[in-house]
């Protein structure tokens, strides 16, 4: 039996990417799972590729009608939701303070910060119904610390993200609803690959990574895995860092 045997989870940002991994694990670890993505196309294709524990749902998570009609699709399909992974998020590249124009740094901001408000405001009322639930965040290493390949709207959404999930945390905890937040560093996604080279991937490895190496999209999967499981049952209001002990040097 699967850690997540008979829970049904919702993953943002699922159809590709670290999200596409998650989705995979926690069906793995016996969830049913909804996928939410404005990427219908790959999303369709990878709900089909797991199987009947999985479901595709256009998901735009800046719009709050759209989080609603996806708690309710999910409730139909499924029955309940015990999980929510809020995971999309947009890079945005590395413009500076002074660079970085203000339609994209709203943008960011809307994706990474508010993506993430919402989906909390939408699937709080069910598992304050049920009377559990776990909801697992997605900041950054850079919502800890200054981060040199990042923006500053980046930055500043994860940072918001980690002060939400702690404000969310101690106001729920009597509910018996856990929310914790997840903190990557470096990891090897096909977003990454499509903004680096291999020659930038490969001295980023050797310059600013102690582990010398990019981590693997699975690992952080298994931390999210656990961090919904039962496992987990007095785990809340945490900074989980999955970063190689990246945040152990200054740079």
């Amino acid at each position: 039996m699967g850690l997540l045997e008979g829970k049904i989870a919702i993953v943002t940002g699922g159809a590709k990417g670290m999200g596409e991994t998650h989705a995979r694990k926690l069906a793995d670890e016996g969830a049913k799972v909804v996928i939410g993505d404005v990427d219908v196309e790959n999303g369709e294709k990878l709900a089909e590729s797991i199987g009947d524990n999985a479901s595709f749902i256009e998901l735009d998570v800046t719009n709050s009608t759209s989080w609603d009609q996806l708690v309710k699709k999910t409730k139909e399909t499924f029955g309940s939701i015990d999980i929510l992974v809020n995971n999309a998020g947009l890079a945005g590249g590395m413009p500076g303070l002074l660079e970085i124009e203000e339609d994209l740094y709203k943008k960011i901001i809307d994706i990474n910060q508010l993506g993430v408000f919402n989906g909390m405001r939408a699937v709080l009322p069910t598992m304050i119904e049920n009377n559990k639930g776990s909801i697992i965040n997605i900041s950054s290493l850079a919502g800890l610390r200054h981060d040199t390949t990042v923006n500053p709207a980046y930055t500043a959404s994860k940072f918001a993200v980690r002060g939400l999930t702690k404000q969310a945390a101690y106001e729920f905890a009597d509910k018996n609803i856990r929310i914790n937040a997840v903190l990557p560093g470096a990891v090897l996604t096909p977003m990454a690959e499509a903004t680096l080279t291999k020659e930038q991937i490969d001295e980023v490895s050797q310059t600013l990574l102690p582990m010398k190496r990019f981590a693997n999209p699975e690992e952080v999967s298994e931390l999210i895995a656990f961090l919904a499981s039962d496992k987990a049952s007095y785990i809340s209001g945490g900074d989980f860092v999955v970063d190689g002990a990246r945040a152990t040097i200054n740079k």
